[in-house]
């Protein structure tokens, strides 16, 4: 018999759909520097040309502090709301059918499609003294448009979609196994949510929190009316730095929008690193 040769072994070749890795990096690090570094770069530069004296005084002036205090305050305020019934509401349109579902779940989009300006007015003329919502809060002295709360209330209604967005996909992919497993061993319903459903959709709601957060903390369109714009009052950061703009204080407005975004960055960072925490103490109880 003749014996049978080994056929050669080929080396398999990988065929990429997208160039190499560094031509991707290359790319990658230009677009982000084209679009982000070197935009916030700039603002960092025009506060060059101010003393560190008057730095100082630009972003501490009474009227500067009050707008931080308002834009911070309800932006953290929007954001907590959103988390706890952006929550309920994707957990609503996971786990029940019911009919006029598929109409509801694109009524969460909305404010995304809805330009800012209307969103607005339409929210004024709701809650004004003689709007549909507002003559009735009026009438048990709750006074929504021109104040602060006016401020919360357009923040939360900008901000639901990113919550809900962020933790609906989680929960669909949740393992449902795990909380009848609970529930066949004696666990509570509350004892199920807390050790079984919240670990898992705890990263994905502090990251609807931070999108919330960094959204609310810029808005403009749909405040600058509800707000009422009164200085000390209902006066919002962006306001302020448009405000400078059209006095042409560039320096002033940029040393404002420099304290805005170290801000935003240091909170967005805390809220990162709170969120790889739960994401790794969630998998080490898994283990």
């Amino acid at each position: 018999m003749s014996a049978v040769l080994p056929l050669p072994v080929r080396k398999q070749t990988i065929t990429r759909v997208l160039p190499g890795f560094r031509l991707s990096l290359g790319f990658t690090l230009f677009y982000l520097c084209l679009i982000v570094l070197i935009p916030l770069s700039a603002v960092f530069l025009n506060t060059f040309t101010m003393s560190w004296d008057g730095f100082v005084a630009a972003v501490t002036s009474p009227r500067v502090m009050a707008s931080y205090r308002l834009t911070f305050g309800a932006s953290l305020i929007a954001a907590v709301l959103n988390v706890i019934f952006g929550g309920i509401v994707a957990w609503v349109l996971v786990r029940y059918e019911f009919p006029g579902k598929k109409i509801i779940d694109a009524l969460v989009d909305l404010p995304f499609a809805l330009p800012t300006a209307v969103a607005g007015i339409a929210l004024t003329a709701l809650y004004s003294a003689n709007g549909w919502i507002g003559q009735y809060l009026e009438a048990i002295g709750i006074k929504v448009a021109f104040t602060p709360l006016g401020v919360v209330v357009a923040l939360t209604f900008i901000g639901l979609p990113f919550v809900v967005r962020t933790v609906q996909p989680v929960l669909e992919d949740a393992e449902r196994e795990l909380e009848e497993a609970a529930a066949s061993l004696g666990a509570s319903h509350w004892q199920t949510f807390s050790k079984v459903i919240f670990p898992t959709v705890l990263p994905a709601l502090l990251t609807g929190f931070a999108l919330a957060f960094a959204r609310a903390t810029g808005e403009y369109g749909s405040v600058i009316f509800i707000a009422g714009n009164m200085p000390m009052v209902s006066e919002i950061t962006p306001l302020f730095i448009v405000t400078k703009l059209e006095q042409y204080d560039y320096a002033g407005a940029t040393a404002i929008a420099v304290v805005m975004l170290l801000v935003s960055f240091a909170m967005l960072l805390t809220i990162n690193l709170l969120q790889a925490w739960a994401r790794k103490r969630g998998q080490s109880e898994k283990v």
